[in-house]
């Protein structure tokens, strides 16, 4: 596995789902790890004592990244426990589908002030907070921005918006020797979908159905991809879209 000793790592919105998964493999891999959370203070104190009971370095830190002044206080506590940062995850994010007619203002601002501007607003802080050595920010982004699902226009949207962004600030930050990638996954069993109560619909045994191999993937998939993107062992990658979705397009 990638080597992540001595690194540190903010992982927004990691109290459950890809997160959590994304959390725990980075401090598998070695990286000291703050798990970000916006009200599941709970579910990210669970990841952070699996984490701990695994022999890793963890804390949670509660902050709400489509706020400044949450984002300011995530990296002034982050740089008070650790002293440093040299990974970015940006995965916190919500997704709400709705058919054109039922689109709102509300609708639109909730998604594009978190899954965009605040993975801006915290992409600009840890850039002040990285190193002369640099370092890896990796978006979660979701296969929907190359393959957007009916009802999600949206969502999608910002998805888009997302590999937009990364493409535009790799070539921004790479004299900084700060890479940006997008991962981005497909339908992955998570909480979420199971709250949106998208398991056992149509919808899910087709996503299934077009999946070259022919399952829902899992935390558990994408985790081992974000460490190698946070890694050295990704050193001459940045601006990608990496496709994570069981070959789904």
């Amino acid at each position: 596995m990638s080597n992540l000793t001595g690194k540190v790592a903010i992982v927004t919105g990691a109290s459950k789902g890809i997160g959590a998964g994304i959390a725990k493999h980075l401090a598998a891999a070695g990286a000291s790890v703050v798990v970000n959370y916006a009200s599941s203070k709970e579910g990210a104190d669970k990841v952070v004592s699996q984490i701990i009971q695994a022999g890793g370095k963890a804390i949670a830190i509660q902050g709400d990244v489509s706020q400044q002044k949450d984002i300011d206080r995530l990296f002034e506590e982050t740089k008070t426990a650790y002293g440093k940062l040299d990974i970015l995850v940006n995965n916190a994010g919500i997704f709400e589908f709705a058919p054109l007619e039922e689109i709102t203002a509300d609708h639109f601002h909730r998604q594009f002030n978190l899954n965009v501007l605040g993975l801006l607003l915290t992409t600009q802080k840890a850039v002040e907070a990285f190193g002369e050595t640099g370092g890896s920010i990796i978006n979660i982004s979701s296969v929907a921005a190359i393959a957007p699902p009916p009802n999600a226009s949206v969502y999608s949207a910002t998805k888009g918006a997302v590999d937009a962004i990364t493409k535009s600030l790799s070539k921004e930050l790479g004299p900084k020797k700060i890479r940006v990638n997008s991962l981005n996954p497909g339908m992955i069993e998570t909480e979420g979908v199971h709250s949106a109560g998208f398991i056992s619909t149509d919808f899910y045994h087709a996503i299934q159905a077009q999946t070259p191999l022919g399952r829902i993937g899992q935390p558990d998939d994408i985790g081992p991809v974000a460490v190698f993107l946070a890694s050295q062992d990704s050193g001459w990658i940045t601006g990608e879209t990496l496709q994570v979705a069981g070959g789904h397009r």
